[in-house]
Protein backbone atom coordinates (compact mmCIF):
# COMPACT_ATOMS: atom_id res chain seq x y z
CA UNK A 1 0.00 0.00 0.00
CA UNK A 2 2.81 2.39 0.84
CA UNK A 3 4.62 1.96 -2.47
CA UNK A 4 3.32 4.78 -4.64
CA UNK A 5 1.54 4.31 -7.94
CA UNK A 6 4.17 6.51 -9.59
CA UNK A 7 6.96 4.16 -8.51
CA UNK A 8 5.02 1.15 -9.72
CA UNK A 9 4.49 2.79 -13.07
CA UNK A 10 8.25 2.73 -13.69
CA UNK A 11 8.61 -0.82 -12.44
CA UNK A 12 5.83 -2.26 -14.63
CA UNK A 13 6.52 -0.15 -17.69
CA UNK A 14 8.81 -2.83 -19.06
CA UNK A 15 5.89 -5.25 -19.26
CA UNK A 16 3.68 -2.93 -21.27
CA UNK A 17 3.93 -2.78 -25.07
CA UNK A 18 2.21 -0.06 -27.09
CA UNK A 19 -0.23 -1.26 -29.70
CA UNK A 20 1.29 -0.29 -33.02
CA UNK A 21 0.13 -3.42 -34.85
CA UNK A 22 -1.30 -2.98 -38.33
CA UNK A 23 -3.45 -6.12 -38.40
CA UNK A 24 -5.36 -8.44 -36.08
CA UNK A 25 -2.85 -11.07 -34.96
CA UNK A 26 -2.39 -13.09 -31.81
CA UNK A 27 0.39 -12.09 -29.39
CA UNK A 28 3.78 -13.76 -29.89
CA UNK A 29 4.28 -17.00 -27.98
CA UNK A 30 7.02 -16.44 -25.44
CA UNK A 31 8.20 -16.73 -21.85
CA UNK A 32 9.57 -13.61 -20.11
CA UNK A 33 11.65 -13.63 -16.96
CA UNK A 34 12.29 -10.19 -15.49
CA UNK A 35 13.97 -8.79 -12.40
CA UNK A 36 13.28 -5.14 -11.55
CA UNK A 37 14.81 -2.70 -9.08
CA UNK A 38 13.66 0.79 -8.10
CA UNK A 39 15.89 2.78 -5.77
CA UNK A 40 15.33 6.39 -4.75
CA UNK A 41 13.87 8.68 -2.12
CA UNK A 42 14.80 6.30 0.70
CA UNK A 43 12.82 3.40 -0.76
CA UNK A 44 13.94 0.26 -2.57
CA UNK A 45 11.44 -1.85 -4.53
CA UNK A 46 12.59 -5.00 -6.26
CA UNK A 47 11.40 -8.43 -7.26
CA UNK A 48 10.91 -10.94 -10.08
CA UNK A 49 8.24 -11.26 -12.75
CA UNK A 50 7.37 -14.24 -14.94
CA UNK A 51 5.14 -13.90 -18.01
CA UNK A 52 4.08 -16.79 -20.28
CA UNK A 53 2.07 -16.45 -23.51
CA UNK A 54 0.91 -19.56 -25.35
CA UNK A 55 -1.38 -19.99 -28.37
CA UNK A 56 -3.94 -22.76 -28.70
CA UNK A 57 -4.65 -23.32 -32.36
CA UNK A 58 -4.70 -20.32 -34.67
CA UNK A 59 -7.41 -18.32 -32.88
CA UNK A 60 -6.76 -18.38 -29.13
CA UNK A 61 -3.94 -17.10 -26.95
CA UNK A 62 -3.55 -17.43 -23.18
CA UNK A 63 -1.22 -15.53 -20.84
CA UNK A 64 -0.23 -15.79 -17.19
CA UNK A 65 1.91 -13.40 -15.16
CA UNK A 66 3.36 -13.47 -11.65
CA UNK A 67 4.81 -10.19 -10.40
CA UNK A 68 6.41 -9.33 -7.03
CA UNK A 69 7.24 -6.02 -5.32
CA UNK A 70 9.47 -6.33 -2.26
CA UNK A 71 9.52 -2.93 -0.58
CA UNK A 72 11.91 -1.69 2.09
CA UNK A 73 13.05 1.63 3.53
CA UNK A 74 11.15 4.80 4.34
CA UNK A 75 10.09 7.58 2.00
CA UNK A 76 10.14 11.14 3.31
CA UNK A 77 6.43 10.89 4.13
CA UNK A 78 7.07 7.93 6.42
CA UNK A 79 10.39 9.19 7.76
CA UNK A 80 8.75 12.30 9.23
CA UNK A 81 6.19 10.40 11.31
CA UNK A 82 7.28 6.74 11.56
CA UNK A 83 10.18 4.34 11.03
CA UNK A 84 11.44 2.16 8.20
CA UNK A 85 9.26 -0.69 7.06
CA UNK A 86 9.26 -3.67 4.73
CA UNK A 87 6.43 -5.43 2.91
CA UNK A 88 5.74 -7.54 -0.15
CA UNK A 89 3.09 -7.33 -2.86
CA UNK A 90 2.25 -10.39 -4.97
CA UNK A 91 0.30 -9.99 -8.18
CA UNK A 92 -1.20 -12.75 -10.35
CA UNK A 93 -2.71 -12.10 -13.78
CA UNK A 94 -4.48 -14.31 -16.31
CA UNK A 95 -5.54 -13.28 -19.81
CA UNK A 96 -6.97 -14.66 -23.01
CA UNK A 97 -7.25 -13.34 -26.57
CA UNK A 98 -9.62 -14.76 -29.19
CA UNK A 99 -9.16 -13.86 -32.86
CA UNK A 100 -12.09 -13.88 -35.30
CA UNK A 101 -11.19 -12.61 -38.76
CA UNK A 102 -10.11 -8.99 -38.08
CA UNK A 103 -11.54 -8.84 -34.56
CA UNK A 104 -9.65 -9.65 -31.36
CA UNK A 105 -11.58 -10.16 -28.13
CA UNK A 106 -9.59 -10.02 -24.87
CA UNK A 107 -10.41 -10.81 -21.25
CA UNK A 108 -8.22 -10.57 -18.18
CA UNK A 109 -8.17 -11.02 -14.41
CA UNK A 110 -5.63 -9.65 -11.92
CA UNK A 111 -5.27 -10.25 -8.19
CA UNK A 112 -2.88 -8.17 -6.10
CA UNK A 113 -2.22 -8.92 -2.44
CA UNK A 114 -0.16 -7.39 0.36
CA UNK A 115 -0.46 -7.34 4.14
CA UNK A 116 -2.84 -4.35 4.20
CA UNK A 117 -4.33 -4.23 0.70
CA UNK A 118 -6.24 -6.67 -1.51
CA UNK A 119 -7.19 -5.80 -5.08
CA UNK A 120 -9.02 -7.63 -7.86
CA UNK A 121 -9.51 -6.39 -11.43
CA UNK A 122 -11.43 -7.84 -14.36
CA UNK A 123 -10.97 -6.44 -17.85
CA UNK A 124 -12.53 -6.81 -21.28
CA UNK A 125 -11.33 -5.51 -24.64
CA UNK A 126 -12.22 -5.68 -28.30
CA UNK A 127 -10.06 -4.64 -31.24
CA UNK A 128 -11.29 -4.31 -34.82
CA UNK A 129 -9.36 -3.69 -38.04
CA UNK A 130 -10.76 -1.60 -40.90
CA UNK A 131 -9.87 -0.41 -44.39
CA UNK A 132 -7.54 -3.24 -45.29
CA UNK A 133 -5.95 -3.20 -41.82
CA UNK A 134 -4.81 0.38 -42.22
CA UNK A 135 -6.99 1.40 -39.26
CA UNK A 136 -7.60 -0.30 -35.93
CA UNK A 137 -10.05 0.72 -33.23
CA UNK A 138 -9.57 -0.64 -29.72
CA UNK A 139 -12.01 -0.50 -26.78
CA UNK A 140 -11.01 -1.49 -23.24
CA UNK A 141 -13.07 -1.55 -20.04
CA UNK A 142 -12.11 -2.76 -16.56
CA UNK A 143 -13.52 -2.92 -13.07
CA UNK A 144 -11.42 -3.09 -9.93
CA UNK A 145 -12.43 -3.76 -6.33
CA UNK A 146 -10.02 -3.09 -3.44
CA UNK A 147 -10.09 -3.90 0.27
CA UNK A 148 -8.02 -1.52 2.40
CA UNK A 149 -6.69 -2.29 5.89
CA UNK A 150 -4.26 -0.69 8.34
CA UNK A 151 -1.57 -2.80 10.00
CA UNK A 152 -1.89 -2.83 13.76
CA UNK A 153 -5.49 -1.56 13.70
CA UNK A 154 -8.02 -4.38 13.58
CA UNK A 155 -10.92 -1.90 13.68
CA UNK A 156 -10.02 -0.24 10.39
CA UNK A 157 -11.16 -1.58 7.03
CA UNK A 158 -12.58 0.09 3.95
CA UNK A 159 -12.97 -0.50 0.23
CA UNK A 160 -12.66 1.20 -3.14
CA UNK A 161 -13.91 0.59 -6.68
CA UNK A 162 -12.27 1.65 -9.94
CA UNK A 163 -13.85 1.72 -13.41
CA UNK A 164 -11.78 2.42 -16.52
CA UNK A 165 -12.93 3.01 -20.09
CA UNK A 166 -10.40 3.48 -22.89
CA UNK A 167 -10.82 3.98 -26.63
CA UNK A 168 -7.98 4.24 -29.14
CA UNK A 169 -7.64 4.67 -32.92
CA UNK A 170 -4.51 3.37 -34.61
CA UNK A 171 -3.82 4.56 -38.15
CA UNK A 172 -1.13 3.69 -40.69
CA UNK A 173 -0.57 7.02 -42.44
CA UNK A 174 2.33 6.06 -44.70
CA UNK A 175 4.70 3.13 -45.13
CA UNK A 176 6.91 4.72 -42.47
CA UNK A 177 4.48 6.52 -40.16
CA UNK A 178 1.94 5.10 -37.70
CA UNK A 179 -0.18 7.31 -35.43
CA UNK A 180 -2.49 6.61 -32.52
CA UNK A 181 -5.09 8.70 -30.70
CA UNK A 182 -6.45 7.42 -27.38
CA UNK A 183 -8.86 8.69 -24.73
CA UNK A 184 -9.44 7.27 -21.27
CA UNK A 185 -11.83 8.03 -18.45
CA UNK A 186 -11.59 6.64 -14.92
CA UNK A 187 -14.06 6.77 -12.03
CA UNK A 188 -12.83 5.94 -8.52
CA UNK A 189 -15.07 5.58 -5.50
CA UNK A 190 -14.45 4.68 -1.87
CA UNK A 191 -11.34 5.00 0.31
CA UNK A 192 -8.83 6.62 -2.06
CA UNK A 193 -5.98 7.74 0.21
CA UNK A 194 -3.24 6.05 2.22
CA UNK A 195 -4.42 5.09 5.74
CA UNK A 196 -0.97 5.83 7.20
CA UNK A 197 -0.26 9.25 5.73
CA UNK A 198 -0.76 12.49 7.68
CA UNK A 199 -0.98 16.21 6.98
CA UNK A 200 0.72 18.81 9.12
CA UNK A 201 -0.74 22.02 10.55
CA UNK A 202 0.57 24.98 12.50
CA UNK A 203 0.65 24.35 16.25
CA UNK A 204 2.56 26.99 18.27
CA UNK A 205 2.31 24.77 21.37
CA UNK A 206 4.52 22.07 19.84
CA UNK A 207 8.30 22.22 19.90
CA UNK A 208 8.62 22.29 16.09
CA UNK A 209 5.74 24.73 15.58
CA UNK A 210 3.55 22.17 13.80
CA UNK A 211 1.72 18.91 14.45
CA UNK A 212 0.14 16.12 12.41
CA UNK A 213 -3.36 14.74 11.78
CA UNK A 214 -4.73 12.11 9.40
CA UNK A 215 -5.36 12.84 5.73
CA UNK A 216 -8.97 13.02 4.50
CA UNK A 217 -9.74 12.62 0.79
CA UNK A 218 -13.02 12.86 -1.13
CA UNK A 219 -14.58 9.44 -1.72
CA UNK A 220 -15.07 10.00 -5.44
CA UNK A 221 -12.66 10.94 -8.22
CA UNK A 222 -13.22 11.29 -11.96
CA UNK A 223 -10.30 11.64 -14.36
CA UNK A 224 -9.87 11.96 -18.10
CA UNK A 225 -6.81 11.63 -20.32
CA UNK A 226 -6.14 12.03 -24.02
CA UNK A 227 -2.92 10.95 -25.73
CA UNK A 228 -1.47 11.10 -29.21
CA UNK A 229 1.41 8.86 -30.23
CA UNK A 230 3.45 8.40 -33.37
CA UNK A 231 6.11 6.02 -34.65
CA UNK A 232 8.29 6.86 -37.65
CA UNK A 233 10.80 4.58 -39.35
CA UNK A 234 13.99 6.35 -40.39
CA UNK A 235 15.80 5.56 -43.67
CA UNK A 236 18.59 3.65 -41.92
CA UNK A 237 16.23 1.12 -40.23
CA UNK A 238 16.06 3.00 -36.94
CA UNK A 239 12.80 4.42 -35.59
CA UNK A 240 11.58 7.27 -33.41
CA UNK A 241 8.49 7.34 -31.20
CA UNK A 242 6.81 10.39 -29.72
CA UNK A 243 3.97 10.74 -27.23
CA UNK A 244 2.00 13.60 -25.69
CA UNK A 245 -0.59 12.95 -22.97
CA UNK A 246 -2.90 15.39 -21.19
CA UNK A 247 -4.61 14.49 -17.90
CA UNK A 248 -7.21 16.25 -15.73
CA UNK A 249 -9.35 15.12 -12.80
CA UNK A 250 -12.11 16.31 -10.47
CA UNK A 251 -9.59 16.95 -7.67
CA UNK A 252 -8.09 19.85 -9.61
CA UNK A 253 -4.97 18.05 -10.83
CA UNK A 254 -3.86 18.60 -14.42
CA UNK A 255 -0.79 16.95 -15.91
CA UNK A 256 1.20 16.91 -19.14
CA UNK A 257 3.52 14.14 -20.27
CA UNK A 258 5.91 14.28 -23.24
CA UNK A 259 8.12 11.35 -24.24
CA UNK A 260 10.54 10.59 -27.08
CA UNK A 261 12.16 7.23 -27.86
CA UNK A 262 14.84 6.29 -30.36
CA UNK A 263 15.48 2.66 -31.38
CA UNK A 264 18.52 1.64 -33.42
CA UNK A 265 19.46 -1.90 -34.60
CA UNK A 266 23.22 -2.35 -34.83
CA UNK A 267 23.35 -5.47 -36.99
CA UNK A 268 21.59 -6.47 -40.18
CA UNK A 269 19.85 -9.34 -38.36
CA UNK A 270 19.07 -7.13 -35.37
CA UNK A 271 21.15 -9.17 -32.90
CA UNK A 272 21.87 -5.92 -31.06
CA UNK A 273 19.23 -3.20 -30.61
CA UNK A 274 19.86 0.01 -28.69
CA UNK A 275 17.19 2.31 -27.30
CA UNK A 276 17.23 5.75 -25.72
CA UNK A 277 14.41 7.85 -24.32
CA UNK A 278 13.62 11.10 -22.55
CA UNK A 279 10.41 11.81 -20.67
CA UNK A 280 9.11 15.01 -19.06
CA UNK A 281 6.12 15.08 -16.71
CA UNK A 282 4.50 18.05 -14.97
CA UNK A 283 1.41 18.29 -12.79
CA UNK A 284 -0.46 20.83 -10.67
CA UNK A 285 -1.52 20.17 -7.09
CA UNK A 286 -4.92 18.95 -5.90
CA UNK A 287 -7.40 21.56 -4.68
CA UNK A 288 -7.22 20.21 -1.13
CA UNK A 289 -3.43 19.77 -1.00
CA UNK A 290 -1.25 21.84 1.32
CA UNK A 291 2.19 21.27 2.75
CA UNK A 292 1.19 23.17 5.91
CA UNK A 293 -2.41 23.80 6.95
CA UNK A 294 -3.08 26.90 9.12
CA UNK A 295 -4.73 25.00 11.99
CA UNK A 296 -6.27 21.68 13.08
CA UNK A 297 -9.19 20.56 10.87
CA UNK A 298 -8.61 23.52 8.58
CA UNK A 299 -10.75 22.01 5.79
CA UNK A 300 -13.09 19.10 5.13
CA UNK A 301 -10.55 17.41 2.83
CA UNK A 302 -6.81 17.44 3.47
CA UNK A 303 -3.82 15.96 1.64
CA UNK A 304 -0.05 16.17 2.00
CA UNK A 305 0.87 13.28 -0.30
CA UNK A 306 3.71 14.53 -2.47
CA UNK A 307 2.02 12.89 -5.47
CA UNK A 308 -0.89 15.29 -4.93
CA UNK A 309 1.45 18.31 -5.04
CA UNK A 310 2.83 20.48 -7.83
CA UNK A 311 5.90 18.69 -9.17
CA UNK A 312 7.86 17.75 -12.27
CA UNK A 313 9.93 14.75 -13.28
CA UNK A 314 12.59 14.39 -15.94
CA UNK A 315 13.64 10.87 -16.92
CA UNK A 316 16.44 9.59 -19.13
CA UNK A 317 16.53 5.99 -20.22
CA UNK A 318 18.85 3.60 -22.04
CA UNK A 319 18.22 0.05 -23.15
CA UNK A 320 19.99 -2.74 -24.98
CA UNK A 321 18.64 -5.96 -26.46
CA UNK A 322 20.77 -8.90 -27.62
CA UNK A 323 19.59 -12.03 -29.42
CA UNK A 324 21.71 -14.96 -28.31
CA UNK A 325 23.42 -17.14 -30.93
CA UNK A 326 21.66 -20.40 -31.65
CA UNK A 327 24.34 -22.47 -29.87
CA UNK A 328 23.65 -20.57 -26.62
CA UNK A 329 19.86 -20.56 -26.87
CA UNK A 330 17.68 -22.40 -24.38
CA UNK A 331 15.36 -25.07 -25.83
CA UNK A 332 16.84 -24.38 -29.26
CA UNK A 333 14.50 -21.37 -29.57
CA UNK A 334 15.02 -17.65 -30.02
CA UNK A 335 16.47 -16.20 -26.80
CA UNK A 336 16.79 -12.48 -26.13
CA UNK A 337 18.43 -10.63 -23.23
CA UNK A 338 17.17 -7.09 -22.53
CA UNK A 339 18.52 -4.55 -20.04
CA UNK A 340 16.86 -1.19 -19.40
CA UNK A 341 17.92 1.64 -17.10
CA UNK A 342 15.99 4.81 -16.23
CA UNK A 343 17.30 7.74 -14.22
CA UNK A 344 14.49 9.95 -12.88
CA UNK A 345 14.75 13.43 -11.35
CA UNK A 346 11.86 14.43 -9.05
CA UNK A 347 11.44 18.16 -8.33
CA UNK A 348 8.64 19.17 -5.93
CA UNK A 349 7.48 22.79 -5.94
CA UNK A 350 5.29 22.97 -2.83
CA UNK A 351 6.19 19.82 -0.88
CA UNK A 352 8.79 20.80 1.72
CA UNK A 353 11.48 18.73 3.44
CA UNK A 354 10.41 18.53 7.11
CA UNK A 355 13.35 16.25 7.96
CA UNK A 356 15.52 19.39 8.33
CA UNK A 357 13.94 19.91 11.75
CA UNK A 358 15.93 18.49 14.61
CA UNK A 359 18.12 19.37 17.55
CA UNK A 360 19.80 22.75 17.12
CA UNK A 361 17.63 23.84 14.18
CA UNK A 362 15.31 26.84 14.24
CA UNK A 363 13.62 26.79 10.85
CA UNK A 364 10.19 28.40 10.75
CA UNK A 365 7.47 25.98 9.61
CA UNK A 366 6.68 26.60 5.95
CA UNK A 367 10.18 27.87 5.18
CA UNK A 368 11.84 24.48 4.79
CA UNK A 369 13.57 23.78 1.44
CA UNK A 370 11.53 22.19 -1.34
CA UNK A 371 12.04 18.45 -1.57
CA UNK A 372 13.71 16.76 -4.53
CA UNK A 373 15.46 13.47 -5.17
CA UNK A 374 16.61 11.16 -7.94
CA UNK A 375 15.86 7.50 -8.53
CA UNK A 376 17.16 4.65 -10.67
CA UNK A 377 15.09 1.88 -12.22
CA UNK A 378 16.68 -1.28 -13.66
CA UNK A 379 14.83 -4.00 -15.56
CA UNK A 380 16.53 -7.16 -16.80
CA UNK A 381 14.57 -9.41 -19.19
CA UNK A 382 15.26 -12.85 -20.54
CA UNK A 383 12.77 -13.76 -23.27
CA UNK A 384 12.38 -17.21 -24.83
CA UNK A 385 10.12 -17.73 -27.86
CA UNK A 386 7.99 -20.82 -27.32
Amino acid sequence: MVATKFMRYWLTAGLLVSAYSSAAVLPEERADNMYHVYSGGGVTIDGPSILIRKNIGSNTSFSANYYVDMISGASIDVEATASEYSEQRDQYSLGADYLVDKTTISVGYTNSSENDYEAETVAFGISQGFFGDLSTIDLRVSYGSDDVFRSGDENFSDEAQHRRYALSWNQILTQKLIAELSVETVTDEGFLNNPYRSVRYLDPASGSGFAYQAEVYPRTRNSDAVAIRGKYRLPYRASVKAEYRRYADSWGITADNVEFRYTHPLEERDEWILEGKIRYYQQTSADFYSDLFPYLNASNFRARDKEMSNFTTLAFGLGVSYELPQRWSLLNRKNTINLYWDHILFDYKDFLDVTVHGEGTSITPGEEPAYNFSANVFRLFWTVSI
